[in-house]
């Protein structure tokens, strides 16, 4: 938690489609609608040091109410219905590349529109978003994974955050989507922040689990044992931009569950909401 003296505030320009500038048209639109009333470290498929979620939950988890997401936009994944606020990020040349595979996502540029996430194939793939607004931008994937990428795109956290999981199948990269970029989530070491797919010690899946109202990230880990399965659950903290994570509570949600329980299968995917890589979304072309 941030604290600082009250000092006289100049007017700050705020970047579009950042967390501050989603929160400020956001305030903006309430206040006129309402008539101005207040109301771990692992190695990646490539050997390079990388840092994991050692463990977590599940957000589907029907038999664990408290990590079932609050229904609503950000929570399901459908595209935020629109509201007429801001102007998203700035149009920019070109779009979707020829012969990549696209999907149509939450708005991540606060305009109140869905947007579009895309996938390109080959050894230089790519994940890239096209706004409404006209915007394109993107981060090379880095991996060595011979199996094909997806990705689910949501917000998350108090701030609505935007952030993409790239499912890779041994892992799964992190970015964030704040600030009109595609930017790799590290750690407070500065390393590519991943999340172990159940190929190293720290967790099998990663979801997003309901806090008090607010969608929040979790890394999570399913273990036999005995008659049951055991899932972990272990939140993820980031910064308001989605730039820079930190494990956060760890929480046993589960013991003895079956093993078709959906608190354990949802421990063993990519998740965000009710958005699920690889089921129907977003998914890299064969090239």
């Amino acid at each position: 938690m941030r604290t600082s003296l009250i000092t006289p505030v100049r007017p700050v320009r705020q970047r579009p489609g950042s967390a501050v500038h989603r929160r400020s048209l956001a305030v903006t639109a309430a206040l006129a609608t309402a008539g101005l009333l207040l109301a771990g470290c692992s190695s990646d498929d490539d050997g390079g040091a990388t840092s994991s979620a050692p463990s977590a939950t599940t957000s589907a988890a029907a038999s664990d109410p408290a990590t079932t997401p609050a229904p609503s936009a950000s929570a399901t994944g459908e595209p935020a219905p629109s509201t007429g606020v801001g102007e998203g990020c700035p149009a920019t040349d070109g779009g979707i590349p020829d012969g990549a595979a696209s999907s149509e996502v939450v708005d991540v540029d606060g305009d109140g529109r869905a947007d579009t996430a895309w996938i390109t194939a080959g050894a230089e793939r790519t994940f890239g978003i096209t706004t409404a607004s006209g915007a394109t931008f993107s981060a090379p994937i880095d991996s060595a994974s011979p199996i094909g990428a997806s990705a689910v795109v949501n917000t998350v956290g108090a701030d609505l955050t935007p952030i993409a999981l790239v499912d890779l199948g041994r892992q799964a990269q992190l970015f964030s989507l704040d600030g009109c970029a595609v930017t790799q989530t590290v750690d407070q070491g500065g390393q590519p922040y991943v999340f172990d797919r159940g190929f190293g010690d720290q967790g099998t899946g990663v979801g997003c689990t309901d806090v008090d109202g607010v969608l929040h990230l979790a890394g999570l880990l399913a273990t036999e044992e005995g008659d049951g399965w055991t899932v972990t659950r272990t939140l993820v903290d980031l910064d308001s931009a989605g730039e820079v994570a930190t494990n956060g509570a760890v929480e046993v949600v589960a013991q003895g569950a079956a093993a078709t329980d959906p608190v354990v299968t949802t421990a063993q995917e990519v998740s965000c909401g009710d958005l699920v890589a690889g089921d129907g979304g977003l998914v890299e072309p064969t090239s």
